[in-house]
């Protein structure tokens, strides 16, 4: 059990130090810290790893903030969501809800360790392990996966909440989350609330990113048809197209839009229910919501979910199903749209982000 801990104090940070930086958002750090640690810099550090071996027996939600927008391709920002949603989550929720791994270690033009060439890979163990020969990974969604497989092998009641970060994340997230449910031989479905399908197979020849991650994760599934999207109203193909290639399940935004959040859900119960689940992973991209709530990220779109549909939607399905995993992705609090400039920014999002963040949790607490 030691070396697991080990291993993540050396793959792991405290909170609100994901993104590799001195003064840049300094004071929202700190406050971070002085909250969840009673202190800054090295004292935080030192209380951070006096903290994490309770990871191994933890029943409370597990919040992992992965602080990683290299998988992304539009506008970048996402790396500095999880410090901000923390931030606006805080304010409402209390710390002794959930606890707090702190995040990811990131290399900041690293995505993933297959990527990268063995020279590569060397001198970055030798900059974060002081050891190039170290068993660990360097990039940051290669260090969440070995991190999400560790909690799950050795805390069997594991339910971890990731903040990204773009929305490659969840792969980091998702993947290992299904592997330790199939031995469990527990049939999950994933609910991707989200604009876009994110279903490519690569993108700019780029086989995992945030447009594509959903596919690398679809083998994962004992059957296609329990991935389910919410939201989409931004794709180049039809609904027909998606649902009869991959044989998964769509609401379009404009389903919830005419037939209303309650008629949805129902719906979607209907249709979980039919296939036996029995838990579920949501993943949430914040350009679900429409662009007038959530603009700071990089693809903000119109005529999207309304923060009232998402919490009915939530409501209703982790009523009838445990919820064991989930995050939230693609905040990027230094974003500013030009299309929504009489929009308070980035306040609406973060507001959001943490309302939706709270919803997760408190679902995610049940037993």
């Amino acid at each position: 059990m030691n070396k697991i801990i080990e291993d993540l104090r050396q793959c792991l940070c405290p909170a609100g130090n994901g993104v590799f930086t001195i003064y840049t958002a300094r004071h929202h750090r700190e406050a971070l810290q002085q909250l969840l640690y009673g202190g800054v810099g090295e004292h935080a550090r030192y209380t951070w790893q006096e903290k994490l071996p309770q990871v191994l027996t933890e029943k409370k939600p597990l919040i992992l903030g992965i602080a990683s927008d290299n998988g992304g391709g539009i506008l970048r920002g996402a790396n500095w969501g999880p410090l901000f949603v923390r931030n606006a989550l805080y304010h409402s929720l209390s710390i002794d809800k959930v606890f707090d791994l702190g995040d990811v270690r990131v290399i900041p033009q690293f995505l993933l360790d297959e990527y990268l060439s063995s020279n590569v890979i060397r001198s970055s163990k030798s900059w974060l392990y002081h050891d190039e020969n170290s068993h660990l990974p360097v990039s940051p969604l290669s260090i969440a996966t070995y991190v999400t497989q560790q909690i799950y092998q050795h805390n069997t009641q594991a339910k971890i909440f990731g903040i990204g970060g773009d929305h490659s994340c969840s792969y980091a997230l998702v993947k290992p989350y299904l592997k330790y449910k199939k031995q469990q031989n527990k049939r999950v479905a994933i609910i991707q609330f989200d604009a876009h399908t994110d279903i490519m197979k690569s993108r700019m020849g780029v086989p995992i990113c945030f447009g594509s991650w959903t596919y690398h994760v679809l083998e994962e599934l004992m059957d296609p048809s329990l991935l389910i999207q919410v939201g989409i109203r931004s794709s180049s193909k039809m609904r027909d197209f998606w649902q009869s290639q991959y044989g998964i399940k769509q609401y379009w935004a404009y389903d919830i839009l005419e037939n209303g959040a309650d008629a949805v859900a129902e719906d979607l119960y209907e249709y979980l229910n039919f296939r036996k689940v029995d838990e579920l992973y949501i993943t949430f991209d914040i350009d679900a919501l429409d662009a007038s709530i959530a603009n700071a990220t990089g693809t903000p779109e119109s005529d999207g979910v309304s923060l009232n549909d998402a919490q009915v939607l939530i409501s209703k399905l982790t009523q009838h199903f445990a919820l064991t995993g989930a995050d939230i992705m693609e905040v990027a609090p230094f974003v500013r749209s030009l299309s929504y400039s009489n929009v308070e920014q980035p306040k609406t999002t973060l507001d959001a982000a943490a309302n939706i963040s709270e919803y997760l949790l408190q679902a995610m607490s049940y037993p």
